[in-house]
């Protein structure tokens, strides 16, 4: 008998010969056997009593993605991450198993080799340095974390030093290609101008019908001249001319060694991504050394790592810009014309901008992890994990001053002001577990492992900023070249805050003969941000795992190769949503003042209750772990169902109060899902292996009460975009959450529009209305991959069915002119579509509309009841927000061994991977926006940004090598 961890047994007859071979394959489920969980705790799979998934370094790494946190996309479901912002720094949105809060954030824990960390320190790590990421989806996976881990908690694990004494280095080197997905589709009829009218100067294409002539196009150059261009469109898609080719380069090299008592590594990472805007860019450099040794019954594990990111970018509205640029325009030939020879006196020149209005940041993190063990003996150790962060971040946003050169030659001013601000902002993060850990056979058939330890957090965060209007030097960006005031209360501010907590938690896990686990957890937090007399609460949970084929001797076989049913209770609460001293009365400086050397301080308008308490949620879920045919099929299902109570909500208050409102435990909703996943791996044959995963997910939070007051409340303005006042995301009691809602059409009791008789105007509700969730029915992901002799072929799939969201990127195409249905009629009068008219006969009943004509005879009527009735109904901007997206598709080929014998080389593995090449989007999308993109990566999803880049995709090529 033959036998080796990780490889399945083997048994050979002896023989004559003094030789015996035996090769021994690999078991796939002692491959797995261990499952770092929550405080670096590992499990055997069977023992995990709650859902989770384990994403391992080869999927990750695959298409060369820069980003940690875009590399899980697609991977796991359950795991909904988008990419809110596609700038030369995106942003993301990272959520397990939908919304539980309505005012309170729901994105996920980061755990990272251990202790508590950031999103965006995720986003920052070496996609390179991980060695796996296991998402613990089931809210009993993360309930050690108490309060920290309501959202669920992906776990992070980096990896070590080799398993070899022998030095190893790797170097990997990829390039990327990028270039805008797609454009808005626009129309192509009518060109520059206004009111029927061609006028060089307009942001519309409200002018008249293309004819082919030759006009001039923008204002005068500098030599007095004009751009002469014929009057005919040079594409919907002429606006691409302004985007560049975008790269994007990665270079990493590791040291590493190691034995059975300690390891050793350090690696480098330089990252620089030259952005499809030019000038906007984005450079990382960090370092990363990790080294461990056990001596006798002392262990001792560290890390020390170091980012630096460098990023600039231009103004936020350049985008904005741009959409406004009619179609006959020669974009490039204004390149070097600045604000003053634009082909619009209404916007400023997107190359202008890229020198004149731009957010330059630096971000530095300093990290250090240091993990002590001491084995009493056998059965206990304790160990001490501690860990500090430095994260500052500071920044500088400017905008250069314009005089309008040509004030008597047009009716507007497009006259620039000068302004800067800059800001400073540290975090010093301490976090630190000291964990006793038990380890007894109780009997021969029970076994007991226990963990009681006690976790303690200190944050500090420090933030000071000065800005202000009117320089008197243009680009001497210095408060005291300011000419009047700094702007107190916007770009100037100073302030420190500081927030503690200390918890003490218990775990026990009792294992009946390897297939019958029990898990129980227990946490008390007491926190600094809440009322001393009310600061500290319990969190338990506990779950039961059952593994028959473990259990019933004969009932595994080959086909039938692994079962696992488990069950779960949990209950955590949340307190991360009360800032530092918000239940206190707080005061701010009012306008105007200091005065003469007198300062004047008002309370704020808005507080939080002083006996605030956390939110709760108590979640029970349910699965099974199916595997056939030695888990070449495999099927996990689970399915929860999560109640959430005491959710802080805004209240009004009485005007006697002084007050305008308040934050109160007010609010109750429920969230419930399930989530399918199908492995099967259909061929496995000779060296060549088929693997598929398919995933179906499907959640919804229903709002059950929003406050004593009232039935909704709003979540997101779009912090004053231009379409704020007819749209809004609301929690509305008896409805999904985030609900959009905003102006709609008045309609009969068959849905047809009602149109006024008189004026032809469609009649418009006078209150918002449901116009659609931003929630997706379901999710489906689909991941493959073909191994071959070395070579690899990989790609992800995702297809998000249903949901809704609002794209102002669409009202302001309307609002000028691009809209392709606003060509399509000739833009003239028409008979709304589907409308009725009050009865004449009848009055308060309503007859079809045959002849009743919207939007006038002519072009300006026409163009009047565009930018009037047309855009103030917001559900003409409401899309559907389903999509199909290639994520990824990467092919690779590693050198053989023997390919490599002769030379200095352990392993080289060449590929090419495209990101995002191929998304399908709705018809009535026509390119005006991804559907994740949103306003804010907080909870007011379902409203799309006018100033945001439209999504990427890039080509790129990698190398991976060993020596």
């Amino acid at each position: 008998m033959f036998s080796f961890v990780g490889l399945a047994d083997k048994s050979v007859v002896v023989g004559a010969s003094n030789t015996i071979n035996a090769t021994l394959a690999p078991d796939a489920k002692l491959l797995d056997e261990v499952v770092v969980t929550s405080l670096g705790i590992t499990k055997k799979p069977g023992a995990i009593t709650s859902s989770n998934q384990v994403v391992k370094a080869q999927e990750l790494t695959q298409a060369a993605n820069p980003n940690a946190v875009q590399s899980l996309i697609g991977k796991v479901s359950g795991l909904q991450i988008s990419t809110t912002n596609s700038g030369v720094n995106p942003t993301t949105r990272i959520v397990i198993r939908n919304n539980k809060s309505i005012t309170g954030t729901n994105t996920a824990l980061i755990v990272i080799d251990g202790v508590i960390s950031t999103a965006t320190a995720f986003s920052s790590l070496d996609p390179g340095s991980i060695e796996s990421v296991n998402t613990m989806k089931g809210a009993q996976g993360s309930a050690l974390y108490g309060s920290d881990g309501a959202s669920g908690v992906i776990i992070v694990t980096t990896k070590r030093g080799s398993g070899n004494e022998k030095m190893k280095v790797s170097v990997s080197s990829s390039i990327d290609f990028e270039d805008i997905a797609f454009l808005p589709t626009r129309q192509t009829r009518y060109g520059q101008g206004w009111n029927g009218q061609n006028v060089s100067y307009e942001n519309g294409a409200w002018g008249a019908e293309f004819d082919g002539t030759m006009v001039a196009v923008g204002l005068p150059q500098a030599d007095g001249s004009y751009v002469m261009a014929p009057y005919s469109s040079r594409g919907s898609d002429n606006i691409k001319d302004f985007f560049k080719t975008g790269v994007f380069s990665q270079n990493r090299v590791s040291l590493s060694s190691g034995s059975n008592d300690g390891y050793i590594s350090l690696t480098a990472e330089k990252q620089a991504r030259d952005f499809v805007v030019d000038g906007d860019t984005y450079d990382k450099k960090s370092f990363l050394f990790k080294a461990g040794k056990k001596v006798g019954k002392i262990s001792f594990d560290g890390n020390v790592g170091y980012t630096n990111i460098e990023t600039s970018a231009a103004g936020s509205l350049l985008y904005d810009d741009l959409l406004q640029t009619a179609t006959n325009i020669p974009i490039k030939e204004f390149a070097n014309s600045g604000n003053a020879g634009h082909w619009s006196v209404y916007t400023n020149n997107p190359y202008w901008v890229l020198e004149n209005i731009r957010d330059d940041n630096t971000t530095d993190i300093f990290n250090g992890i240091a993990r002590l063990q001491y084995d009493i003996n056998k059965n206990i150790n304790v160990s001490y994990n501690a860990n500090i962060n430095i994260t500052n971040r500071s920044g500088l946003s400017f905008t250069n001053a314009y005089n309008n050169a040509y004030p008597d030659t047009v009716l507007y001013d497009n006259s620039v002001s000068s302004s800067f601000s800059t800001f400073n902002n540290t975090r010093k993060a301490l976090y630190a577990d000291l964990l006793f850990n038990f380890n007894y056979d109780l009997t021969d058939n029970l076994n007991l492992k226990a963990n009681l330890g006690n976790n303690v957090q200190d944050v500090i965060n420090t933030q000071v900023g000065v800005g202000g209007n009117n320089l008197a030097i243009d680009g001497l960006y210095n408060i005291g070249f300011l000419t009047g005031l700094p702007t107190f209360g916007g770009t100037t501010f100073n302030f420190n805050n500081r927030l503690r907590k200390y918890s003490y938690f218990g775990q026990v896990d009792l294992a009946y003969k390897n297939f019958l686990f029990l898990n129980l957890t227990g946490r008390n937090d007491w926190t600094s941000n809440l009322n001393e007399n009310n600061n500290n609460f319990f969190y338990p949970s506990a779950g039961l795992s059952f593994v028959p084929t473990d259990a019933f001797e004969g009932l595994k076989s080959d086909t039938f190769y692994y079962a696992k049913a488990y069950v779960n209770y949990t209950k955590v609460g949340r307190t991360s949503d009360i800032a530092p001293y918000d239940i206190n009365s707080l005061y701010a400086s009012t306008a105007g003042y200091p005065f003469n050397g007198v300062g004047s301080y008002l309370q704020v308008q808005s507080n939080t209750d002083p006996n605030i308490r956390p939110e709760f949620f108590t979640t029970r879920e349910a699965g099974i772990n199916l595997g056939f045919f030695k888990n070449r099929l495999t099927i996990d299902a689970a399915a929860y169902i999560t109640s959430n109570t005491d959710l802080i909500t805004r209240i009004s208050t009485s005007s006697a109060s002084g007050v305008s409102g308040s934050r109160i435990n007010v609010g109750e909703s429920e969230t419930k899902g399930f989530e399918i996943d199908l492995g099967f791996t259909p061929i496995d044959y000779k060296g060549f292996k088929w693997t598929n995963r398919l995933g179906y997910s499907s959640s919804k939070m229903m709002v059950i009460k929003v406050s004593d007051q009232a039935s909704s409340v709003s979540i997101d303005k779009g912090f004053g975009t231009a379409a704020a006042y007819n749209v809004d995301i609301f929690a509305e009691e008896g409805e999904q959450f985030p609900l959009i809602k905003g102006i709609a059409y008045q309609r009969d009791d068959q849905g047809r529009v009602i149109v006024d008789a008189s004026s032809g105007l469609p009649l418009l509700t006078n209150d918002f209305v449901k116009l659609g969730t931003a929630n997706p029915d379901y999710v489906l992901n689909y991941n493959t991959s073909f191994e071959y002799k070395g070579i690899r072929l990989a790609a992800v799939f995702d297809y998000r069915k249903g949901g809704e969201f609002y794209s102002e990127t669409m009202y302001r195409l309307s609002t000028f002119g691009y809209l392709v249905e606003s060509a399509q009629g000739g833009r003239t009068g028409f008979v709304f579509p589907n409308s009725a008219i009050e009865d004449p006969a009848n009055p308060g009943s309503y007859i079809a509309n045959t002849s009743v004509v919207t939007g006038g005879t002519s072009y300006s009527s026409y163009l009047n009841y565009n930018n009037t009735n047309f855009t103030e109904a917001a559900e003409n901007f409401i899309l559907d927000a389903t999509a199909f997206k290639v994520r990824e598709i990467a092919l690779s080929y590693s050198f053989s061994k023997e390919l490599l014998d002769s030379t200095m080389l352990e392993s080289l593995t060449i590929g090419v991977n495209a990101r995002n090449p191929f998304m399908v989007l709705p018809k009535e999308n026509r390119g005006y926006a991804d559907p994740e993109a949103s306003v804010t990566s907080g909870n007011g999803q379902g409203f799309q940004y006018r100033g945001q880049y439209p999504s990427t995709r890039s080509v790129g090529f990698s190398l991976n090598l060993t020596f």
